[in-house]
């Protein structure tokens, strides 16, 4: 179980260096996981590192887990772990940082290689599944490390720092937007607890107007009455004018005396209100005694 960075140079490649050096070669794979491991490389290292996530596998699927799918990406910068649907990346392993890649002879679909974390620096094994190109994968990282070799020889190493400087900055970049979007969440925590502490105790956001035992609005002489507004928040309706009653409850026509004319009264009535008229012209009599409204008479 040892191979990849042992290709004799007598005989081709796989990929065309072009496929490696300007874009990248897929596969697909199922995924076991990482573990961490002491030692940057060895056989016996790979296959405790195997043992151990087999038997963690096997309780997932015991429990119903099933193996997750992973996307290979492999170039010379590096092998990419991709999520086949979306694309997201799971895990970027930088070329550089892998120390030991290899397939195992015993399981002709298992395949692995070891990187050290950028963040830990802890040397993580990972494992793969693969039913048909376990080794073609293990030789296409053989081939991506002997073509960025040539190409670090080429530059004088100037081309592995530039990549080790755009790693580094990318990780940051994750940091800053990581730390950006934290830092959004506390803002609007901070300003809902502002809105709340405005809003004085025992108080509610919208005002309400006072009323009654009866829960009726109290009448102030000094402020006209204005309509409230309708439970479900639509404008009040205009109060309804009333109606005009041309005649009582008897089928008659209301008596209303300071409009009415002297053409309005029955004859009896009318000939009584004259003779009270007339009383009044000649004098007025109170308890016997007649007084004159004549004011050249004098008093009887």
């Amino acid at each position: 179980m040892n191979r990849a960075f042992n290709r004799k140079k007598d005989k081709s490649w796989m990929h065309t260096p072009e496929a490696l050096a300007k874009h990248f070669i897929p596969y697909n794979a199922k995924f076991l996981g990482h573990t961490e491991v002491d030692q940057p490389k060895g056989t016996e290292v790979v296959k405790d590192a195997v043992r151990k996530l087999k038997f963690q596998r096997h309780i997932k699927k015991s429990e119903g887990q099933k193996i997750p799918k992973v996307e290979l990406q492999i170039s010379i910068y590096g092998v990419k772990i991709l999520d086949p649907k979306s694309k997201e990346v799971q895990h970027n392993c930088q070329l550089h940082r892998i120390s030991f890649c290899a397939d195992d002879k015993t399981d002709k679909r298992i395949f692995t290689f070891i990187c050290k974390d950028s963040e830990s620096n802890k040397h993580l094994c990972y494992v793969f599944d693969s039913e048909k190109c376990a080794e073609e994968i293990t030789l296409t990282i053989g081939q991506a490390f002997d073509l960025a070799y040539k190409k670090f020889l080429e530059s004088g190493g100037k081309d592995v720092e530039t990549r080790k400087q755009i790693g580094g900055l990318q990780k940051r970049i994750q940091d800053l937007e990581a730390e950006n979007s934290e830092l959004k969440k506390q803002l609007q925590v901070l300003e809902e607890q502002l809105m709340i502490a405005q809003v004085p105790p025992g108080s509610s956001m919208f005002s309400k107007t006072p009323t009654d035992i009866f829960d009726m609005v109290p009448f102030s002489p000094m402020t006209p009455l204005v309509p409230l507004p309708a439970s479900n928040g639509s404008a009040p309706q205009p109060p309804a004018k009333p109606t005009e009653i041309s005649k009582d409850l008897f089928g008659a026509e209301p008596f209303d005396p300071f409009t009415c004319g002297a053409a309005d009264f029955p004859p009896d009535i009318q000939s009584k209100l004259d003779e009270m008229q007339e009383g009044f012209k000649m004098g007025l009599t109170v308890e016997g005694t007649v007084f004159s409204l004549d004011p050249l008479e004098g008093r009887c």
